[in-house]
């Protein structure tokens, strides 16, 4: 937990080393707790008891998502006609953010793959099926 000012407490020191290290382009993946995250290659960051939606709202508080793209946030579907519960909190979230968030749905596969690019996989303990994000950060323009 880091104990700043205007900083969540959500985001742990090596999380956010880690969002202040990504550049444009590159991708974090927020993944539920069935996710294989230590078996997928990029560096695992530890979000134990924390759940997927309301850690993907404090990174939106300090990393903005890429509008040089057609999408910027990927996520997990589930295959079926009936869409997984979780997307409408991911939704609110993105909603609320304040970003351009430009979502698209990949199957659970080209996620896996998806994720395997990532700069970081977020291990979250999300009990809910198919609460797995990737976010793009985008440019941080000079004020």
């Amino acid at each position: 937990m880091s104990m700043l000012k205007g900083v969540s407490p959500l985001l742990s020191p090596e999380l956010l080393a880690v969002l202040a290290e990504m550049g444009h382009g590159d991708e974090i993946a927020i993944v539920d707790g069935n996710y294989p995250a230590h078996s997928s290659g990029p560096p695992v960051i530890r979000a134990d008891g924390l759940g997927t939606p309301e850690l993907v709202e404090a990174v939106l508080e300090l990393m903005p998502l890429d509008t040089f793209s057609d999408a910027n946030v990927w996520y997990m579907d589930n295959g079926e006609a009936e869409k997984p519960e979780i997307w409408k909190a991911f939704d609110a979230v993105l909603a609320g953010s304040g970003e351009d968030a430009r979502v698209e749905a990949i199957d659970r596969f080209a996620y896996y793959e998806r994720a395997r690019e990532a700069y970081a996989i977020v291990a979250t303990s999300e009990t809910r099926l198919y609460a797995c994000i990737i976010l793009k950060k985008g440019v941080i323009f000079p004020v």
